[in-house]
């Protein structure tokens, strides 16, 4: 029975396919960032405005951590739907184990290597004497429990891409519910402010861990684990690592550009503007997670009828989601334009934080309207297994757009340079991703006139 579940992602609408898929991975994404918002709202209330900026400072290593993760664990996922699609059980599982093993060695080299160079690393980040140890007593317990995330997150989208996405929202909802009773019970209770809030965070993930374990370990499942998938097969490393290079890289992006934006903030801001990225950033990110939580809700139902063959299904799951994505970018624009002072109020009461980081929201949603139309199309190419195209789309907004925005517009407007450079450089990466997806989608439509052909042909 287990491995008929697959096939309904090549029968049934795509409407009830997308709302199966989607809206667990939503809940599962957005309670995520409410789990990152918590850690910084308890932090902010409870440890003060500098310990916000010593968190913030920590978000380009925590991206770095995350790259390594979905470079593993999303290429795994992407890996399996399009074998589910072909009905390859065999090398789904072998990729199973080989997500497995990757993880744990990928997130202990990282984690030795990260701890060695810590504080270095946090000062090239754009840390202070003022905001150092926040930032190391913030890191140190996340690296120590690294491997332990990157196997959670891996493992959680491979449980997702086969046919289980309610069981990746629980596990999901659990580290979350588990991390908000214990971030005030650590940093509170116990006294042990930013640190008390990394425990917390690993305990969470842990438990989490340790549950989908058990999921994998059952032999009523499609996909479990069985002898023989635990060692690395070149081949299948090499595939997966392929098709997660695209998110790899932009997490990667992502890291190398916001160490650039904190140290621009450090010069023509100070600590408070570091601070205030690190408010904009969490409240930007709710809204950009649940377009995640609508990208993996796509990517099996996309991967799987792409390797089946039905172009139809595949051009009707990226419309739906296109749309379902611009209703929340314009939502967050909204926020952000009319009540971003309300918004930032949640982190801090000191009012020259609440000042700066109020302005910077507002700057930074101006093009949100179409970042979702960019997202999706972006995902949609890594969904597809289309890792050049995917990695292009991912790496154009960061490093080919807002890096030389970064670098110009500070010179003439000092902070608000900082801040116009994400709107531009969203603009411009969506009109490339409308190019490229147009090309694609003339594609599509040869192959859906041409098929009826062959059909008949064999008839």
């Amino acid at each position: 029975m287990a491995e008929m579940i697959p096939t309904e992602l090549g029968t049934e609408k795509i409407g009830k396919l997308l709302k199966k898929y989607a809206v667990p991975a939503i809940i599962a994404m957005t309670a995520s960032s409410l789990y990152n918002m918590v850690d910084s709202i308890y932090i902010g209330q409870g440890v003060g405005p500098l310990a916000i900026s010593g968190l913030a400072l920590t978000f380009p290593l925590m991206n770095l951590s995350a790259a390594f993760g979905t470079l593993v664990g999303v290429g795994g996922a992407t890996l399996i739907s399009v074998l589910l699609g072909q009905k390859n059980y065999a090398i789904a599982k072998k990729v199973l184990g080989n997500v497995f093993i990757l993880n744990i060695a990928i997130g202990v080299v990282f984690q030795i290597f990260a701890l060695a160079f810590l504080e270095p690393i946090l000062y090239f980040f754009g840390a202070s004497t003022d905001t150092i140890q926040y930032a190391k007593d913030y890191m140190v317990v996340i690296l120590l429990g690294n491997v332990i995330t990157h196997l959670y997150f891996g493992l959680n989208a491979i449980m997702r891409a086969a046919g289980h996405p309610q069981r990746a929202m629980i596990a999901t909802i659990v580290t979350v519910v588990l991390n908000c009773i214990l971030d005030p019970l650590f940093i509170f209770v116990f006294d042990m402010g930013i640190q008390g809030a990394a425990i917390a965070t690993v305990i969470s993930q842990m438990v989490s861990l340790i549950w989908i374990l058990r999921f994998f370990c059952n032999k009523n499942e499609l996909l479990h684990f069985t002898k023989g998938i635990f060692k690395i097969d070149f081949k299948i490393a090499g595939r997966s690592l392929s098709i997660g290079m695209a998110p790899f890289l932009m997490n990667v992006a992502s890291c190398f550009v916001v160490i650039f934006i904190n140290n621009q903030l450090k010069t023509h801001g100070g600590d408070m503007a570091i601070g205030a990225y690190g408010i904009v950033n969490r409240i930007v990110f709710l809204f950009l997670m649940i377009i995640m939580g609508f990208n993996q809700g796509m990517q099996p139902i996309a991967g799987y009828n792409y390797g089946a063959k039905l172009y139809s299904r595949v051009i009707e799951v990226l419309k739906k989601t296109i749309f379902l994505a611009t209703v929340m970018t314009v939502s967050c624009f909204v926020l952000g334009m009319l009540f971003p002072h309300a918004a930032v109020s949640l982190f801090t009461r000191d009012p020259q934080l609440s000042a700066i980081s109020a302005e910077g929201l507002r700057i930074t949603v101006l093009a949100f309207p179409i970042v979702g139309f960019q997202m999706v199309t972006s995902n949609f190419f890594q969904s597809l297994g289309l890792a050049k195209k995917a990695i292009f789309l991912s790496l154009s907004r960061q490093l080919l757009f807002l890096l030389p925005l970064l670098i110009i517009l500070p010179r003439y407007m000092g902070t608000n340079g900082v801040w116009y450079s994400m709107p531009i450089s969203d603009t411009i990466a969506a009109v490339v991703a409308a190019v490229m997806l147009s090309g694609l989608l003339r594609k599509f439509k040869k192959e859906m006139v041409e098929q009826p052909i062959i059909n008949s042909k064999n008839d």
